[in-house]
């Protein structure tokens, strides 16, 4: 794999992230997960106070991660194969991080865990699909 696929995987699946993130968690489950929050309180910023380079940043770097998995070790370049590598990846970090975030923290109940694990791997698969379709794009190097 070369730069410019990196970087053009990287950018797909950072922007697909990013505008799933807002669509999903910002707009469809807002009111879900503030119903099924932890005892935790003033822990979510208001859009006025996102630090929106970090999440930028953290978009990209999912984005990245998945790219570089695809590219350099998976040889995937489809959305099909990239999706389905995608929702086993977001089934793996999303059990272990909602898990651990559970167990160690006061931010969601179990039910907002859960459907957080569900939401990562659908995330995740949408995200992988396009890095994959992303990076099958154009001649082979």
């Amino acid at each position: 794999m070369d730069a410019k696929k990196f970087i053009v995987g990287t950018l797909a699946g950072g922007v697909a992230a990013f505008l799933l993130g807002w669509i999903i968690y910002g707009m469809l489950l807002m009111k879900f997960f503030e119903a099924n929050a932890g005892s935790a309180t003033g822990v979510n910023r208001g859009e006025t106070d996102m630090v929106w380079w970090a999440l930028i940043l953290g978009n990209l770097g999912m984005a990245a991660l998945l790219t570089y998995i695809y590219g350099r070790w998976a040889g995937i370049k489809t959305f099909t194969t990239g999706a389905m590598a995608g929702a086993m990846i977001g089934l793996l970090l999303g059990v272990s991080y909602d898990f651990i975030m559970y167990a160690t923290t006061n931010l969601m109940n179990m039910t907002g865990t859960i459907v957080d694990i569900v939401v990562t791997i659908v995330m995740m698969a949408l995200v992988g699909g396009v890095v994959g379709a992303a990076l099958g794009m154009g001649k082979d190097s």
